[in-house]
């Protein structure tokens, strides 16, 4: 049987460019990333309110889990047991609740898609931000749930029949396709390097490279740029990455800022989170100050997944 390494000596194999990087970026809060970064994550869960009231799902659970409230999500809870497999549970099956990081929950609450709206989301799969927006929007209006593989539509598919979600559209095709200005709201969960999910996949430091950093940069600013024409004015895009690398999240907005000076950075305030704010320099390359207006997550602040957000609005 193939022996699992231990934290402390997956932590000694770290790539000397990751480590260096992150002592740049972080100073000395690079242990305490690096600590979080590879500890426990724990598990959330979101109420499915298409189904079911946030009172009466949590009375439920309650008999048999311990719940605590996320402070940014009303919907959002922590599960406190001892137990994992809140994915077992009739409530799972039938769709009253969605197992959910607590960070992934921040992106459609910035977003905010209203009832009757017309939004996209431009890389859907496997739908727990598509649903969480259904639910924001009542089920009503058209959510346009995208994904580039077919594989990933599969998962998608069941867990919006699961969730009883009647006014969305699954679509196959890159992202770059949507080129109308017929959207009131798109969020574009970008492709990334998910170094702000180590804490579930160890993979991602294994594969982590300064060189995949910089084509995922450019695609995701192709991404970011196609959601942007593809609002009508006054619209509101919501870009975010599970990354902590500045090249992929504020590195983007700089550049979409160059890019399209007429938008709107728009500063993002949620009760309850603690972020230490955007990074302004990396490199030796100082970013626009308006992506100070964005939110970035580390793993320690939150004792979430890292995750990045910026919202921008069509002028």
């Amino acid at each position: 049987m193939k022996r699992i390494p231990k934290t402390d000596e997956i932590i000694a194999q770290l790539k000397p460019a990751f480590v260096n990087r992150y002592k740049d970026i972080l100073g000395d809060r690079y242990e305490e990333f690096i600590q979080c970064s590879f500890s426990f994550l724990r598990r959330s869960l979101r109420v499915n309110t298409i189904k079911m009231s946030v009172d009466e799902c949590k009375a439920r659970l309650e008999n048999n889990w311990m719940l605590r409230q996320v402070p940014w999500c009303k919907e959002g809870f922590w599960i406190e047991s001892e137990r994992r497999d809140i994915g077992n549970t009739i409530e799972h099956a039938l769709g009253y609740i969605y197992v959910q990081e607590a960070a992934s929950m921040v992106p459609p609450i910035v977003l905010d898609p209203k009832p009757g709206e017309t939004v996209l989301d431009m890389a859907a799969a496997p739908g727990s931000k598509t649903s969480q927006m259904a639910a924001m929007m009542n089920n009503t209006g058209l959510l346009v749930a995208n994904d580039i593989k077919p594989d990933r539509l599969k998962p998608l598919s069941l867990n919006m029949q699961r969730c009883g979600i009647t006014n969305t559209v699954m679509t196959l095709g890159v992202g770059q396709r949507f080129r109308e200005p017929v959207f009131d709201k798109i969020l574009i969960d970008a492709p990334c390097s998910g170094t702000g999910n180590i804490r579930r996949s160890l993979k991602t430091v294994t594969i982590w490279n300064p060189s995949m950093i910089t084509r995922l940069a450019k695609t995701q600013l192709d991404l970011l740029q196609t959601a942007y024409n593809a609002l009508k004015p006054n619209g509101v895009v919501v870009y975010s990455t599970c990354s902590t690398e500045p090249e992929e999240n504020e590195g983007v907005i700089d550049e979409f800022i160059k890019l399209h000076p007429e938008a709107t950075i728009d500063k993002i305030q949620i009760d309850g989170i603690k972020s230490s704010g955007a990074v302004v320099e990396f490199e030796g390359k100082k970013f626009d100050s308006k992506v100070m207006n964005c939110l970035r997550l580390w793993p320690q602040e939150n004792d979430t997944e890292g995750f990045f957000v910026a919202r921008i609005i069509k002028s």
